[in-house]
Order: C-alpha cells, then structure tokens, then sequence
C-alpha cells in the first residue's frame, strides 16, 4: 500500500487546454497516486488539439492503471473510498452546470457525486469560454459548496474572448495540498 496521496484526476472536453493539464499531471505523478478519469467526449473525441486514443495511451502510460470511463466504473469511487481527492481538470462550463445542478449523465459528475459521498474535497480548474457569462452563477454556486475548491483561474484572452476563464494549470498540486486541509487556495483569481 502506497503512502501516496491518491488521486482521481477528471478530464473533461476543454480540449485547448489538455497538453498543459498533461504537463502537470506528468509533472504529479512521482509524488501522488493518480487514477485517471474522462469524460465520454473526452475518451472518445478525436479534435484539431489530437486524438482520442492517444490521449487514452497516454494517461494509461502515466498512471499504470486503468482509466475510468463510464458512469458504472465511477460509481464504485465513493463506497470504495478510492481517492483522498478527485481534480476536475480541465473542468467546462458544462461540467460547471452539471455539478451545480446536480446532473449526473456522464462519467465526471458521477465521479464527483460518488467521491463526495464520503466529504472529501473537490478540486476544479476551470476552462471555459462562457466563465464571466452563463457560467458565472454556477461557479458561485460551486465556491459557496462544501467541498468544492478552485484552482486559482484568470481571464485568457481578455480582448478577444473578454468572458473567457481558465485556470492555472500548474497550481493544481498546491491547491490539492489546501484542499486537503479544507482550505482554499487564495488568491483564487489571479493576474
């Protein structure tokens, strides 16, 4: 048995931001034990940004375990107590609407609804385009949550994408470190 922090580590289909979610998450991986997670689009959809499969290759490599894929493989998260926390990221707007309204039709929203069966901590780092916009009130919704903790975010692109937000991908493993001890991570909106 490992003495490893254990990781889930969600992606979902924000997929600009996947090589720098990878460079972290390869970044993690001698000092957690990481389980890797995709959303159905995320396992399966081959986009401008790469392929599904060698995502899928990838994060099998990385981790040495088997990706967990479907809503049945996730359900199992929370009753088993796998992971001392689950990160979402890239965490989308759609996924933002899911968890704060409670829908859980994919792989991650189960995963995060099972893991917080037993209170443990959520880490999102958002991307998405819509963030100061129609993702806003799920965002506040999810920060005044028990349980939920933000990778500290910014905007993108102000000029050209003025309601874009994505968060800093290489704060994932301090935010974890804050979540563990239910605190979060400050500033959570950063220059």
């Amino acid at each position: 048995m490992s003495d490893k922090i254990r990781i889930g580590f969600a992606m979902t289909g924000s997929f600009c931001t996947f090589n720098k979610v990878i460079k972290t998450l390869e970044n993690m991986i001698n000092e957690y034990d990481i389980t890797a997670i995709l959303s159905h689009h995320s396992a399966t959809m081959d986009t401008k940004f790469g392929k599904a499969d060698v995502l899928y290759s990838h994060l099998s490599d990385i981790t040495k375990k088997p990706i967990i894929d479907s809503i049945v493989k996730a359900e199992p998260i929370g009753p088993q107590g796998l992971f001392d926390v689950l990160v979402v990221a890239p965490c989308t707007g759609n996924t933002l609407a899911k968890l704060s309204n409670s829908i859980i039709d994919d792989t991650v929203p189960m995963a995060v609804k099972s893991h917080l069966r037993r209170e443990r901590p959520i880490v999102l780092a958002i991307s998405t385009n819509d963030g100061l916009s129609g993702s806003a009130e799920n965002i506040g919704r999810l920060l005044n949550r028990k349980n939920y903790y933000f990778v500290p975010f910014k905007q993108d692109a102000p000029k050209e994408k003025p309601r874009s937000l994505v968060a800093n991908m290489d704060l994932i493993p301090e935010t974890i470190n804050y979540a563990l001890e239910n605190k979060q991570i400050q500033p959570i909106i950063y220059n």
